[in-house]
């Protein structure tokens, strides 16, 4: 059992809101344990997730494992700081391999100013560098929900596989908080793409992609700073972000605009 603390506290409700935002398409609670099943469709909305763990973890892998096996699924743990230190040896003794160590990234936000902008763009505290405006040939195009033409862009660019794309749509059309589907449009020609969704004070960004040949002249930072200022509309307080830590590029660009580690976590899979 985990003992909570101010710590854990601020990480679960970065938990809660991570995976509002990315919802499965069915939950299961077990002891604490959040169950997320979306059709084998990402390790994050098909994994075992710790929020308020209750049980000796050694009681719940059983369980967790007959539930995936009924839904002819591979049992994927996620770890985060909140399941505490048991799983980890309870784990490696049944074989279950550590894969794709994750960063969790925040970065506080000022207020937005009052005067409308042209083109969106953040507000960041004084400590933190300030994130350039789009160039006049950079428009980016925020809808409420994601338009055929953002899902059929956002697949391409991120390679979604075509037998994957109907539990990917369905699960976007499951996001109940207010979202922003974005495109970053350079001379007309859609080149990226990010989600972005508001809940108590926060705004997390989600699949920032760029098409491959667009890449490296800043429209994911362009893209980002647009969905920071919409978040800000939204009355977010705080960004944040999950990256995995092999994406060097990535997680560079997030601190470069001024993100900060705020925890890590993992998952674990069988050999």
């Amino acid at each position: 059992m985990v003992v909570p603390s101010p710590e854990s506290d601020a990480i679960r409700i970065l938990e809660e809101c991570a995976m509002n935002a990315w919802p499965a398409h069915q939950s299961v609670l077990c002891d604490g344990w959040v169950l997320r099943l979306a059709a084998g469709y990402t390790k994050r909305a098909n994994s075992a997730n710790a929020l308020f763990p209750s049980g000796r973890f050694s009681e719940i892998v059983p369980l967790v494992e007959t539930f995936y096996a009924r839904h002819a699924l591979p049992t994927v743990f996620r770890l985060s700081p909140l399941a505490g230190s048991e799983p980890a040896s309870v784990l490696d003794a049944a074989g279950y391999r550590y894969v794709d160590p994750t960063l969790v990234m925040t970065l506080a936000l000022a207020a937005p100013p009052a005067a409308p902008i042209a083109v969106p763009i953040a507000v960041p505290p004084a400590s933190t560098p300030a994130i350039e405006l789009a160039p006049l040939d950079d428009e980016v195009i925020i809808e409420p929900s994601p338009s055929a033409e953002w899902r059929e862009g956002f697949a391409r660019a991120n390679a979604v596989a075509p037998a994957s794309r109907p539990v990917h749509d369905r699960m976007l059309a499951l996001i109940a908080l207010p979202a922003a589907f974005a495109t970053l449009t350079r001379d007309s020609v859609p080149i990226a793409y990010g989600l972005a969704v508001a809940e108590r004070g926060k705004v997390g960004l989600f699949d920032i992609v760029v098409t491959p040949a667009a890449r490296g002249r800043g429209a994911g930072q362009k893209l980002i700073a647009a969905l920071i200022r919409w978040g800000q509309g939204q009355g977010a307080a705080q960004a944040y972000l999950q990256v995995t830590a092999s994406n060097t590029a990535a997680v560079g660009l997030y601190r470069k605009l001024g993100f900060a580690l705020a925890y890590e976590y993992h998952y674990r899979v069988r050999a």
